[in-house]
């Protein structure tokens, strides 16, 4: 596949599609899908890439297409959640969001990123300080105490239980702490001697026994992304009067204890929040693929947010759960995103599959997509 873009990359045709002076000239090119992703591994040779999706599944298939192309592909999924639902998103799309953020905070690779998010998630104002601060990693030899150690996992939201099955939980018994990272296929156990990690492998869950050693460090991911640290619990206790059908979830952050939907009260508990795109390098070129869709997309995304408010509310008027907030200005709506997108200095294009010649700005690539039959 290398192999191929390297020989694309020798044609007039598609260095002149991929130049930055050629952006400024064409805002919209139509070409093939299959040349999506040679085209984008093309420009990251020279600058940082966003790509932005109609949904997770093209999300999912473009990175992994990207992947073949290029060596620093990173993923930003979107919440399975709505802002105002009582939901909280799960373990391992939270931690690869954060491992994204903070390979863009803190990675010292030179090669052009190219991070790839459906409408959602770069629509989806995140918390200010989210993935600032580096992450623990360990590793076989390391010094590090136990007690610390429990009390970084318990910070991070992990779920301190009897037994570990399921991702975002750990237990301990007496030097050994067995551990469910949110991104990887089985837990790991941790042995002690004294404040040095002696042993670090793999088990499995049903026999819970190990089968092979970690290999290399291991990065400790947050299981969520609102954590509960002391001015949090403080802000919590104090908003439980204001809010009484929150008042039990309040009532348990307050005590530091994690719940289930406690993220949709980060509009009221979070002052200052921003977006993927204030996290993407300086001079990074945006690419919509099929902006129209993704346009109707996130259209659709508000409207729906808007009904299942309602829905919400209706449910409350007969003894369920009142929501606790709107969920207005968790999203960027379509004008809000292109105006971060301008005051942020950013570049932007997007490939099509169709287009109409009388439209402004926009060039046809001369490729054809190969009949399968």
């Amino acid at each position: 596949m290398r192999g191929l873009l390297n020989s694309l990359a020798d044609f007039p045709e598609f260095i002149d599609a991929t130049s930055e002076s050629n952006l400024h000239r064409s805002h919209n090119l139509v070409t093939p899908p299959p040349s999506f992703p040679f085209l984008i591994a093309q420009i990251a040779q020279s600058r940082p890439v966003l790509v932005i999706s109609g949904s997770s599944r093209g999300a999912e298939d473009i990175a992994s297409e990207l992947r073949d192309l290029h060596d620093r592909v990173l993923e930003f999924p979107a919440w399975e959640t709505l802002p105002h639902e009582r939901l909280s998103p799960r373990s391992d799309t939270v931690a690869r969001r954060i491992q994204t953020l903070n390979e863009l905070a803190h990675s010292s690779s030179a090669l052009n990123p190219i991070v790839i998010t459906p409408v959602r998630g770069v629509i989806h104002r995140i918390i200010a300080d989210l993935a600032k601060q580096p992450l623990l990693a360990i590793e076989k030899g390391q010094e590090i105490s136990l007690s610390e150690l429990i009390k970084h996992l318990t910070d991070l939201a992990y779920v301190r239980t009897d037994l570990v099955e399921k991702r975002g939980e750990f237990a301990v018994r007496g030097g050994i702490i067995d551990l469910f990272l949110p991104l990887t296929k089985h837990p790991v156990r941790i042995d002690f001697f004294g404040d040095e990690i002696e042993e670090l492998n793999y088990f499995e869950v049903s026999g819970q026994r190990t089968s092979e050693p970690v290999i290399g460090k291991l990065e400790i991911f947050p299981c969520r992304e609102l954590l509960l640290t002391q001015e949090i619990q403080i802000k919590a206790n104090d908003l439980i009067s204001k809010f009484p059908a929150a008042a039990e979830m309040l009532d348990r952050m307050a005590a530091g204890i994690a719940t289930e939907g406690m993220e949709s009260l980060i509009p009221l508990l979070i002052e200052e929040q921003e977006t993927l795109l204030d996290r993407m390098p300086a001079n990074t070129e945006i690419i919509f693929l099929d902006e129209e869709r993704i346009r109707s997309r996130a259209a659709d995304l508000l409207s729906t947010n808007e009904e299942f408010l309602a829905a919400s509310w209706s449910n409350a008027a007969v003894g369920a759960v009142a929501p606790v907030h709107t969920g207005i200005g968790t999203y960027l709506a379509w004008d809000e995103l292109a105006e971060k997108i301008t005051s942020l200095g950013l570049n932007r294009r997007s490939l099509n599959s169709f287009g109409s010649d009388l439209s402004e700005n926009t060039d046809f690539m001369a490729i054809a997509a190969i009949d399968p039959s």
